[in-house]
């Protein structure tokens, strides 16, 4: 069973964490875009964690934030 989409930011490092999983040592690390890096399955290759640096100052010119990922949402089984 997939787990619930979960987000933590980190203020000091000024860094948003979106997972569906906790990350642990054999996912593979692959940078997508401009200080985006995703968190791989190293079996199925699909995005499981992703960590996007700079997050506050990316807001200070626009509002609208783009991610290179395509997304297969579907409400969590309560």
């Amino acid at each position: 069973m997939a787990e619930k989409l979960t987000f933590r930011y980190d203020k000091i490092g000024d860094i948003l964490y979106i997972g569906n999983c906790k990350p642990y040592p054999e996912q593979e690390s692959e940078e997508i875009g401009d200080e985006i890096v995703a968190r791989l399955n190293p079996d199925s290759g699909e995005i499981e964690n992703l960590e996007i640096l700079f997050f506050s100052q990316r807001f200070l010119n626009t509002d609208l934030l783009e991610l290179p990922i395509i997304a297969n949402l579907r409400l969590a089984a309560s």
